[in-house]
């Protein structure tokens, strides 16, 4: 799918892989509709400056079905191309140390808002004929960390959601785009050393959010199903999913309790 002139929604846009996917949207020519927790004139006269068809900007709380709720009235069946569900909540520590409220607060988040936002926009893109919904998963969804329990099942809550949803619109103009994320070099990247290090050692091999944005862009245009890290993330990956006894060995020499 292209990207110019399309009509482009981004919750979590006001920063990391968000800000950065939005501005290489603008440079592109596109509509945006930026799905923010505080609205941010600065970003909206950087991104009209780069080249944005228009900027509209939506002030939402996703961490209730409220707030959910609001935002998706105010987008007032916006004609949305491309969504991409990208804003996301990190948990980690031993299961029994998370706070129950961070827990539920990250779910709804991650994945009830996701889903909330992709069934309200999907029958427009139906009827449109025409549509791609980008969900932001993570590694962890199959790299399974001690420590990352919690946040590890909200994202492969994600991609069993987004895989099923890709049956479902097989014989549809609508499209989805997995992305199996690795590390970011953003805030929630520096959040993980104090959530994970005191009881496991987490590899820290990053990336900048402009250096991926520009990997979603081409996923984008070749129209890939699934995008996946490449380096040594990509070996971890690999070795997580197919070679798992391997994988189990190195997670228990990094782990202590």
């Amino acid at each position: 799918m292209e990207i110019t002139n399309r009509h482009i929604l981004i919750t979590g846009a006001n920063r990391g892989i968000g800000k950065a996917f939005a501005k290489m949207c603008a440079q592109d020519k596109a509509h945006l509709y930026l799905s923010v927790r505080k609205t941010d004139p600065e970003l909206v006269s950087e991104l009209q400056t780069l080249g944005a068809k228009s900027v509209t900007v939506y002030e939402a709380d996703l961490s209730s079905k409220k707030g959910v709720m609001a935002l998706v009235a105010d987008l007032n069946e916006a004609p949305i191309d491309i969504l991409f569900n990208n804003a996301g909540q990190l948990t980690g520590g031993l299961l029994e140390e998370q706070p129950l409220d961070d827990i539920y607060q990250m779910m709804q988040v991650n994945v009830n808002a996701l889903i909330h936002l992709t069934q309200a926009i999907l029958p427009g893109m139906l009827k449109r004929k025409r549509g791609k919904i980008i969900n932001n998963s993570s590694v962890t969804a199959f790299m399974h960390f001690p420590a990352a329990s919690t946040y590890a099942a909200s994202k492969a809550a994600v991609v069993a959601f987004t895989n099923c949803l890709q049956a479902e619109l097989k014989t549809t103009p609508v499209t989805t785009l997995l992305l199996v994320t690795p590390g970011i070099k953003t805030r929630m990247f520096d959040e993980i050393e104090n959530l994970y290090s005191k009881n496991f050692i987490i590899p820290m091999e990053s990336i900048t959010p402009a250096k991926y944005a520009e990997m979603i862009r081409e996923a984008i245009l070749h129209d890939l199903e699934v995008l996946e890290p490449t380096g040594l993330t990509g070996v971890g990956l690999k070795i997580a999913k197919f070679v798992k006894p391997l994988f189990d060995l190195e997670v228990s020499r990094r782990f202590k309790r």
